[in-house]
């Protein structure tokens, strides 16, 4: 597979606490935007991100965002 699946056209808006995260690359997690181990066998790995503070971010669910895992707004040119 060398391109992911859209899981949605729209990103994922959440308030996260600080943490570390899976966010899912490959679209086919069960867990949108988190990695549930789906990516298995694809040739994708979730990508591991670090929040510092509590914060509201918007996560992107079409994953093709060129400043993952956050949306950069290319869902609405697919």
């Amino acid at each position: 597979m060398s391109e992911p699946h859209i899981a949605e056209k729209r990103p994922a808006v959440l308030t996260l606490e600080p943490g570390t995260y899976a966010w899912c690359q490959c679209g086919h997690s069960k867990k949108q935007p988190y990695c549930d181990g789906s990516h298995a066998g694809t040739g994708f790995a979730p990508h591991r991100f670090t929040v510092e503070e509590t914060k509201q971010v918007a996560l992107c669910n079409c994953k093709h965002t060129q400043n993952k895992p956050f949306c950069d707004g290319t869902h609405s040119k697919l």
